[in-house]
């Protein structure tokens, strides 16, 4: 799998609260953590299973967003009733569902791509990712975004970021939801005019 695409954070306010946050977080996961009887941190079993549910969705990220996809990882790594909900599309229920959705969304745009922004942070059953990506659409129409449609080989181009809250359940991916720059895609594309 690719590194993660790391964005620098160039507002030093924002990096040291990111910091300080992401410690402050740290922190309070060791203090929750089951200790022995010296008060030793005990091994958590739930690392292993955390680790074990990063890979699967560094995994999916890599082959079902990126490019090329592989249309084989949604049996293999979603459940059968998975879930994929994003702000610019109707949600999407199975693995069929979510195939067919993936499948039209690459034809229209062929050059599709999504890489990781950051680390994923992973806790039980729920791994986060945040991203950027887009892509140009050269494809036929499309139309499955909420707000409007593009006409065939539009040519327009979209470039965006979000973040995304999977739940990995046995070993498969149950449900991604994310939360996606769509303002900015839609606006890019044409299908929604920027305030004035």
């Amino acid at each position: 799998m690719p590194a993660p695409m790391l964005i620098e954070n160039t507002n030093p306010t924002r990096r040291a609260f990111t910091t300080k946050a992401l410690f402050a977080a740290a922190c309070a996961m060791v203090a929750s953590a089951p200790t022995t009887t010296v008060g030793a941190p005990a091994i958590r079993t739930t690392t292993s299973k955390t680790e074990d549910n990063k890979a699967i969705v560094g995994r999916w990220f890599t082959e079902f967003w990126g490019n090329p996809w592989n249309p084989k990882i949604v049996d293999e790594l979603g459940s059968p009733d998975i879930v994929l909900q994003y702000s610019l599309h109707a949600p999407r229920r199975g693995r069929e569902d979510v195939k067919a959705f993936m499948t039209g969304f690459r034809a229209a745009f062929p050059d599709l791509s999504f890489a990781g922004a950051a680390e994923l942070i992973a806790e039980g059953d729920y791994v986060v990712g945040r991203w950027i990506g887009g892509g140009t659409h050269t494809g036929p129409a499309f139309s499955d975004f909420l707000r409007g449609s593009l006409p065939a080989a539009s040519g327009r181009k979209m470039r965006f970021t979000g973040t995304t809250v999977l739940r990995v359940e046995n070993g498969k991916i149950a449900e991604e939801i994310g939360l996606d720059d769509g303002v900015t895609a839609l606006t890019q594309l044409g299908l929604i005019r920027p305030t004035q």
